[in-house]
């Protein structure tokens, strides 16, 4: 048994006081993403907490792009209010990769697999995590009490994603005529 009582915990190693694990937890939990550095630039992504950590399912064919993420690495996780948008808390977090079809993976997968929206191949998707995608596990090891100052906005990264085009020219008439009463 070790000397520090939080080491044996789901969450790992000490996050800070209670107060800051109950505030990370709550806030994680209640907010629909997570910005995550890792070695590269922040990225959004989708998450659930699970058993005092958040997990991320990524990687892989027609899902998120997850970060430069290592086994064993330190990432910063900021989460914002989800009422009005504003940073609430940051957070390092320990990242461990999950094995696939390990214990603590299928825990991990069973949840995700529920948070998943519009998932092109729900019926096979797990299988597909196995083969192709990996699945994080961030453990909270510490709370970043100082706010930086600023509002640490950055470019949107480079992506494939495009915005609609211009409209067709007859579809203003179509949406907008009046309907004739007869």
């Amino acid at each position: 048994m070790s000397a520090d009582p939080s080491a044996d915990s789901p969450a790992g190693p000490s996050a800070g006081s209670p107060l800051d694990r109950a505030l990370v937890e709550e806030a994680t939990k209640k907010s629909a993403l997570i910005w995550v550095r890792g070695s590269g630039p922040v990225r959004a992504l989708w998450h659930v907490w699970h058993e005092g950590a958040a997990h991320l399912v990524g990687d892989g064919p027609g899902e998120q792009p997850l970060p430069d993420l290592a086994d064993g690495a330190t990432a910063e996780v900021t989460v914002r209010s989800k009422d009005k948008g504003g940073r609430l808390v940051v957070w390092t977090a320990r990242v461990v990769e999950l094995a696939p079809r390990s214990t603590e993976w299928e825990a991990a997968v069973a949840e995700l697999k529920g948070k998943r929206l519009n998932a092109p191949d729900s019926e096979e998707m797990v299988e597909r995590w196995a083969r192709e995608c990996r699945v994080l596990r961030l453990e909270p090891t510490g709370v970043d009490t100082v706010q930086p100052d600023g509002s640490l906005a950055e470019a949107p990264l480079p992506t494939s994603a495009t915005t609609r085009g211009p409209l067709p020219g007859a579809l203003p008439r179509i949406l907008f005529r009046r309907r004739r009463r007869g």
